[in-house]
């Protein structure tokens, strides 16, 4: 069906073999969030040299640039195509010839493939003209919070634009296979940091003193008692506590404070937008049982994306122009984050995942050292890009 092996180095004159070295150069050369100053050049000289005009964003990496209409084209409607640049704070165990050249640093998420992917598009939009508008977002910082998407929108890249795609990599799922589904395809994702603070004192008098470490324990256990039971579990909500401290080596000393660190999670976009309230209570009411002193750090995350069923009937379509009807597949609800949310609560838009597993390999999954992806599925998202923007709105 390929045409050729997973990551074997194609023709570099021809398509595919541009794709392909697009994708390593960004791949041994990775950055930071808001840290993609040569990612971002190395795609604007691209850009340039097909002839598009590309703009920085006042954040200081990232570029966007506007494809125009071909000539006589009547279509009014402006479609946006969307792409992550940075990369991971980690290190690169895939084994690949291309691999990170940064210590620390490495693409374990596809970002590197998504830009590719997307440049590609770009050369395909200006071969051969689209029948409409369509802008072409390489975004920085998608791996923070709320991640990079918030500063473009606020910066107006999305205003007058009718519809966006992003797709993202998927190391589950065959090369050749699409997931599209309408609805909610991600959960919110918001970070809770609790500090409880006592006047310390002895293990052994700890009425005369307020317990740190059980006021901890308390809270750990209550307010994901009263989140299990406030919240409609319907809605996918889960919170997970990652880390607790409190103290130092003696098994006698109640410390004066300390704090844990977890994650709320939901598929409700209406429980990300109400749900603080409710967990800044709980925690306060529960330390003031043992006379604690509690402090909140709640930092919103992104709401989750939801794929707008217009859209994804056209992305859809687009899929199916290129992998044919057997290359549409279905996509489950992830419990993770993604901050292409702040783009479709703004304007109607889909987010699809993309098979890049070469369906013999080991699985390897998204931020792991070793994940790898088949340069074989580049192609698929280019062209994909491309039909979307082809695609007419029904009547």
């Amino acid at each position: 069906m390929f045409g050729r092996k997973k990551n074997e180095t194609p023709d570099p004159t021809g398509f595919e073999g541009r794709l392909v070295g697009w994708r390593r150069h960004i791949h041994a050369h990775p950055e930071l969030s808001y840290e993609e100053r040569e990612t971002t050049e190395y795609i604007e000289g691209e850009l340039r040299s097909m002839g598009l005009k590309p703009e920085r964003f006042e954040v200081g990496t990232g570029l966007w640039c506007d494809v125009a209409a071909a000539d006589g084209a009547t279509s009014t409607d402006v479609v946006a195509l969307r792409a992550d640049i940075d990369a991971l704070a980690m290190s690169e165990e895939s084994g690949e010839s291309f691999s990170s050249e940064v210590e620390g640093v490495s693409h374990s998420c596809g970002h590197d493939g998504h830009t590719a992917m997307l440049l590609g598009a770009a050369e395909m939009l200006v071969a051969d003209p689209p029948p409409r508008p369509v802008r072409l977002i390489f975004q920085p910082a998608e791996e923070t919070m709320p991640g990079g998407a918030k500063d473009c929108v606020e910066e107006g890249v999305v205003k007058g634009v009718d519809r966006i795609l992003a797709l993202h990599c998927d190391p589950h799922r065959p090369v050749g296979e699409v997931g599209v589904t309408g609805g909610a395809i991600t959960s919110s994702n918001a970070k809770i940091g609790i500090t409880v603070h006592s006047d310390g004192g002895h293990t052994a008098r700890p009425h005369e003193t307020q317990d740190t470490v059980f006021t901890l324990a308390q809270i750990v256990t209550g307010v994901t008692g009263v989140i299990d039971r406030r919240i409609d579990p319907r809605s996918g909500t889960v919170l997970t506590w990652a880390s607790i401290k409190a103290g130092g080596s003696a098994p006698n000393v109640i410390p004066d404070s300390g704090e844990i660190w977890g994650t709320l999670r939901s598929a409700d976009r209406d429980v990300w937008a109400t749900v603080e309230p409710l967990v800044r209570e709980t925690v306060e009411r529960i330390g003031a049982l043992y006379g604690a002193r509690t402090e909140v750090e709640y930092i919103q995350g992104v709401p989750p994306v939801v794929n707008d069923d217009e859209c994804a009937d056209l992305a859809a379509k687009a899929v199916q122009s290129v992998l044919g009807t057997d290359g549409v597949g279905t996509a489950d609800q992830s419990s993770g984050g993604e901050d292409f949310a702040w783009y479709t609560e703004e304007i109607p838009g889909v987010y699809l995942r993309l098979g890049v597993w070469d369906g013999e390999s080991e699985e390897t999954d998204l931020h792991h050292p070793g994940f790898v992806l088949d340069e074989r599925a580049l192609a698929h998202g280019a062209r994909i890009f491309d039909a979307f923007a082809r695609l007419d709105r029904p009547a």
